[in-house]
């Protein structure tokens, strides 16, 4: 019973629990056209993320848990819009082929990191992170641009091709790092007498 009682520490989770929650709905906002809604659930997500961020990081109270929900909440909101707006064809369906096979590829990798080679640990690359966020930026425009107010045309062109450009690199630099990572495990001479001493 004792494990039940809410703690402080587990705000920064139930902020993030919270943020999944939002995601259907928001979804289908996007769905409808209904762009302003949608919009505020997206920059109310958006805010979530940060708030239980700080939090985490401020207070220390982070856990295995956060660290497994937090990337699965910004996935599935990210992937969701993406896949909406590709089907309501504001976005170009190269694109989203593209986001999507880089996901892919970085799953794929990942699970046979940690079957073939060790543990997998996860750590975003710094350039996996600014593609996030150009992501999330050019969400954010697209819905501006067909729901509220129209934006450049040549804004638009940029943020499409700075989000193909970040997500190829960031998927490139995802399979040389774990390229190089498990190299350097399997050419090391000594691990199986490291792993025998007690």
């Amino acid at each position: 019973m004792a494990s039940l009682i809410f703690k402080p520490r587990d705000i920064p989770n139930l902020i993030t629990g919270l943020r999944i929650l939002l995601v259907a709905p928001f979804l289908w906002l996007l769905l409808e056209e209904c762009y302003g809604a949608a919009l505020a659930l997206f920059v109310i997500a958006g805010v979530s993320d940060a708030l239980d961020g700080f939090l985490a990081k401020y207070y220390g109270w982070t856990s295995e848990l956060g660290g497994l929900l937090d990337p699965i909440a910004d996935k599935l909101l990210l992937i969701g819009a993406i896949l909406a707006l590709g089907w309501l064809r504001e976005l170009p369906g190269w694109l989203v082929a593209l986001v999507i096979g880089r996901d892919l590829v970085i799953v794929g990798g990942a699970v046979a990191y940690h079957l073939r080679v060790e543990r997998f640990h996860a750590a975003p690359l710094m350039i996996s992170k600014l593609n996030t966020l150009v992501q999330l930026a050019l969400v954010c425009a697209v819905i501006v641009h067909y729901g509220l107010t129209p934006l450049p045309g040549w804004l638009l062109t940029g943020a499409i091709g700075l989000t193909a450009l970040t997500t190829v690199w960031s998927g490139a630099a995802y399979v040389w790092h774990w390229g190089r990572l498990a190299r350097r495990w399997t050419q090391t001479p000594t691990r199986s007498s490291l792993d025998d001493v007690p």
